[in-house]
């Protein structure tokens, strides 16, 4: 009995001890990684978001951008705003529950989050514009073309996940921590140690087989989703995706907006030849550009090739198939992480969405 209750009372510490640890380091990234827009509360939830106004001779319409899982503003906004200057109005923001963004009451689907995102287009003044998803991202891309389809100018999926993959698991950690009663525990104790042994490693797989920018994940801000609530809204929003993509991808013949696909065939975060080829085929006119040697991150990679399928989105002639070669030549020797992060094939891996995705 006595060894017992010395059992409990040590696992009591360290559970306290790992819960300290996790809010220390919430606050010091929050410390080192403040708000860089503006907060506005629209459909009952806390927005943060940057918001570039339209240009005086502004060339394409607006562009709306929606980060992955694990993400935040910055990793859209850090590749594209400066590509896009003086160009186009932009808008930029946290989706709910990531980076400085409250969760709210109703973004527990991407139904939910599309609604949010069409009430903070409206705050700000967009009325239509170009929607660019990246991976998780691109899920909401396609339902707010579904569901706001006369303020979709077009669409612009890169390295999205949209479709049912064969099992539909995802990493251990998000079932976990969306659990009941163990989820919470875990995600207050265990996520910000794991996640900060984990970060380096990680990213450079969401980038393999191309490199990482020279400090992506402080310049972007990726240890925000390592605080308790955001792992948690994070896990969440992972968790429900096969569910709501069994549910909707049906639909995406219904999709009439201008679309355009982007992916690399050495992806090792989704599975590009389900998700990417299933867009392709599944919506109607829709431009599907297959990139040799790109993995996950083209918004970043291969940012000139995104810029061109938004210009062409927005009816410029533009030979994208030209502008993927320039990209390939580019990539052609890239190999970083190749036989340390999984690179299979469907059926054989489960999707693992993770930081930067």
């Amino acid at each position: 009995m006595n060894l017992l209750y010395a059992l409990i009372c040590f696992l009591a510490a360290l559970l306290l001890a790992l819960a300290g640890v996790t809010r220390v380091g919430a606050w010091l990234i929050e410390r080192r990684n403040p708000p860089v827009g503006t907060f506005a509360t629209v459909n009952a939830t806390r927005m943060h978001f940057v918001h570039a106004e339209e240009p005086k001779g502004a060339d394409l319409p607006p562009v709306v951008f929606i980060h992955g899982a694990s993400g935040n503003l910055k990793d859209q906004m850090l590749p594209f705003r400066k590509h896009l200057a003086g160009r186009a109005e932009m808008l930029f923001f946290d989706r709910p529950g990531h980076g400085w963004s409250g969760r709210g009451s109703a973004n527990e689907d991407p139904h939910g989050q599309a609604k949010t995102i069409a009430a903070l287009m409206d705050h700000v003044g967009i009325d239509r514009a170009i929607v660019v998803g990246h991976s998780f991202g691109g899920a909401i891309a396609a339902t707010f073309a579904l569901d706001f389809p006369d303020r979709t100018a077009g669409v612009l999926f890169l390295a999205p996940a949209s479709h049912p993959w064969p099992g539909g698991a995802t990493s251990w950690y998000y079932t976990l921590t969306t659990t009941p009663v163990i989820g919470p525990l875990f995600s207050e104790t265990l996520s910000y140690p794991g996640g900060v042994l984990r970060l380096g490693a990680a990213t450079d797989c969401v980038f393999s087989p191309n490199k990482a920018p020279d400090d992506y994940a402080r310049d972007a801000s990726i240890s925000l989703v390592l605080r308790p609530a955001a792992f948690r809204a994070n896990a969440t929003d992972v968790e429900g995706l096969y569910r709501h993509a069994v549910a909707t991808a049906p639909r995406y013949g219904e999709i009439a907006a201008p679309t355009v696909v982007i992916s690399g065939d050495r992806d090792t975060v989704v599975y590009e030849e389900i998700h990417s080829a299933g867009l392709g085929r599944d919506i109607p006119g829709a431009e599907l550009i297959w990139v040799h040697n790109l993995g996950h991150k083209p918004e970043w990679i291969a940012t000139d090739l995104a810029v061109a399928a938004i210009e062409k989105l927005a009816g410029k002639p533009t030979d994208l198939q030209a502008v993927a070669k320039q990209v390939e030549a580019r990539l052609s020797g890239d190999s970083y992480g190749v036989g340390i992060c999984v690179d299979e094939s469907a059926p054989h891996r489960s999707p693992e969405l993770k930081p930067g995705e």
